[in-house]
């Protein structure tokens, strides 16, 4: 009867393989048997990235410019209600000069990351990203700043922002409500998520695996979700909770349910650009190497400033917070190689069918 059970996952994972679709229940039988299936699918989740990628993993230019937000989300470390968090904002310069820093290391994609802070006007931005187009016109800029109108997002992309990072946390509406204060809506979320794609941005969703509340019925949820959005990036890690955050007690995600995760995602959708997240590095020191075993192939290291890296605490014990950036990169070019991949300079854009 076992080896009956193991043949039907198997057959499962070869669905997906085939790019056939699965449903929420076939999904869901997968993530409750996970510990009996997860070899052959971090098998085929590997192939498959390399049949799309080969043996190369990208790299993108942390920046995380503002850790002001003026949202009150419950299980993060930056949200509003949090007195102790040491805030900060980076000028120009300094957002310029950690570009710079990272192209000579040989960055092609910077990311912008912070929070929903309104210092930062579309007048403001649009004069950063041209200025980083105008001096690394080789590059690609991603942004990662929350949720914002449709002619704003049009004035960043305009500008020459290629990407945009906007995780949607989870597929359920009523889940987001529990994780979410009242004035968040889920349907703007997705909303915004439409309105990128609609712009033609390069778009990544995510969630966290493990959040309070999450069911596994949640997660098969999530994979119909992406299925159906197609998005061209997808970041995902385990939930590490925050000791300054109503959710400081909860428990962290695991990495084992992370790990099958990006498996199952990259099957879903064969060609999306998949981080090993640094969560998932903080909560296991072995994480990234893992997440690239299962089927990542994205990583972000840091380029913000080592002085302002404590303060952009979204979680507890976040790695990397005082290593300069050389010494980061060359890190995870040795860590990584021990994988069979290698990291390469490249923009690291999408690739269609």
């Amino acid at each position: 009867m076992q080896k009956q059970h193991i043949a039907m996952y198997d057959e499962l994972i070869d669905k997906l393989r085939k790019n056939q679709e699965l449903s929420k229940d076939e999904y869901l039988i997968l993530i409750q048997n996970r510990k009996k299936c997860s070899d052959y699918l971090f098998k085929n989740s590997t192939e498959v990235r390399e049949k799309v990628y080969g043996k190369d993993i990208y790299i993108r230019g942390l920046i995380e410019f503002t850790n002001y937000c003026k949202n009150d989300c419950l299980y993060c470390g930056i949200r509003r209600s949090n007195k102790c968090a040491e805030r900060y904002r980076l000028d120009k310069e300094e957002i310029l000069n950690s570009a710079c820093q990272g192209y000579n290391l040989g960055f092609r994609t910077f990311v912008m990351q912070g929070g929903e802070d309104g210092y930062y006007t579309d007048e403001i931005l649009v004069d950063i990203i041209k200025s980083i187009k105008e001096k690394y016109p080789d590059c690609a800029i991603t942004l990662s700043l929350g949720e914002r109108s449709f002619e704003s997002y049009k004035k960043l992309k305009e500008a020459g922002a290629d990407r945009y990072l906007l995780r949607h946390e989870t597929a359920s509406k009523s889940h987001y409500e529990k994780l979410h204060p009242k004035e968040m809506s889920f349907d703007n979320r997705v909303n915004c998520l439409k309105n990128l794609k609609k712009l033609g941005y390069q778009v990544g969703a995510g969630f966290m695996v493990g959040s309070p509340f999450q069911t596994e019925e949640n997660l098969a949820d999530e994979l119909i979700f992406l299925k159906k959005l197609k998005p061209q990036m997808v970041g995902i890690g385990p939930f590490i909770p925050h000791k300054d955050t109503p959710f400081k007690n909860e428990n962290a995600g695991s990495v084992e349910l992370t790990l099958f995760m990006l498996g199952l995602i990259r099957l879903t959708l064969p060609n999306v650009l998949l981080p090993a997240t640094t969560a998932l590095g903080t909560i296991d020191p072995l994480g990234r190497e893992k997440g690239i075993k299962a089927g990542a192939n994205v990583l972000m290291p840091n380029l913000s400033p080592v002085g302002v890296r404590k303060k952009y605490m979204l979680y507890d014990n976040k790695i990397c917070t005082g290593d300069e950036a050389a010494q980061c990169v060359e890190c995870l070019k040795n860590r990584i190689a021990k994988t069979g991949c290698k990291i390469v300079v490249s923009r690291g854009d999408y690739k269609e069918n």
